[in-house]
């Protein structure tokens, strides 16, 4: 992968109307890498609050990414306002990691994504044209509501958390997509992942810290760092050069499939039949409408 993410490339092939093949392919390496990385990480939960696991996946990034970038170079020569886009994005982005990590630890992991979907659906909303987009929306809605209804009887706090992971989530993408668009990418993600460390080290940093030394892990939270937070967040910076905000929503919603399939092979967490349709009507919704490339000029 280029390093320099933002860095636009005319040559890249799009489809009309749709997206193109490669873009695809790198959903899906960024879907698996980021589901590996959570299975980890509820392995991990036995011997370490999952808020701990959550700040050494933060932590984790900013090391990697920032020993790879060394953001502040670059970010000494931006302006005030661009500062001030990475703090905010590196706080929503540590903030979403959290509460997805306190909500699967309460949650099978393919229902928690798709419940947090209500993030990606609100930024949809935003760009949505014509009926079958309107369509695509209120199909992957309903899937989210039937899932939540079937999971607040397992636990009420898991769906809470859910709901905010998917509103910091939606927050994630439009800063995402600026810094992408500002020509930051992975500088901008580095420096970002490293506010995200700092910004919630007072509730997570004292229960990882505590929990190192047991066993693996430490190994199973580095680990899950790396597969959901390193590769996924940077392939974010490359395809959000390339896709809208709207479309990159959308064909998230790919990821509630990937989620329960990692789910059920690493946890063995079996989905209930209405649990099934609930992801898949999620799933549908990418279907009903075909994402647009956004200009790279």
């Amino acid at each position: 992968m280029n390093a320099s993410a933002s860095v636009p490339d005319p040559a890249s092939p799009t489809v009309r109307g749709g997206t193109a093949p490669h873009l695809v392919g790198l959903f899906v390496v960024n879907a698996v890498s980021q589901y590996a990385g959570a299975s980890l990480a509820v392995r991990a939960f036995g011997a370490m609050p999952a808020a701990g696991v959550a700040w050494i996946r933060v932590l984790t990034g900013a090391l990697v990414l920032g020993a790879w970038r060394r953001p502040w170079r670059e970010l000494r020569r931006q302006e005030r306002d661009a500062l001030l886009l990475v703090v905010a994005f590196g706080i929503a982005l540590a903030a979403m990691n959290l509460t997805f990590y306190l909500a699967i630890e309460r949650l099978p992991l393919g229902t928690t994504v798709a419940i947090e979907f209500i993030g990606p659906i609100l930024v949809a909303a935003i760009a949505v044209r014509g009926l079958r987009n309107l369509a695509a929306l209120l199909v992957a809605m309903a899937g989210v509501a039937m899932l939540s209804r079937i999971s607040v009887s397992g636990s009420a706090m898991g769906v809470g958390l859910a709901l905010a992971a998917g509103l910091f989530w939606a927050v994630y993408i439009v800063l995402a997509h600026q810094v992408a668009r500002r020509g930051l990418g992975t500088t901008g993600l580095a420096a970002a992942m490293a506010v995200g460390t700092v910004a919630i080290a007072p509730l997570a940093a004292a229960p990882a810290v505590e929990s190192a030394g047991h066993g693996l892990v430490l190994l199973l939270a580095v680990g899950a760092g790396l597969l959901s937070s390193v590769i996924p967040y940077a392939l974010d910076q490359v395809l959000l050069r390339r896709l809208s905000r709207g479309a990159f929503a959308l064909l998230l919603s790919l990821l509630p499939a990937t989620a329960t399939v990692m789910g059920l092979v690493l946890l063995r967490q079996v989905p209930q039949p209405l649990e099934i349709v609930g992801i898949g009507l999620v799933v549908a919704a990418v279907l009903l409408r075909t994402p647009e490339v956004a200009p790279t000029a």
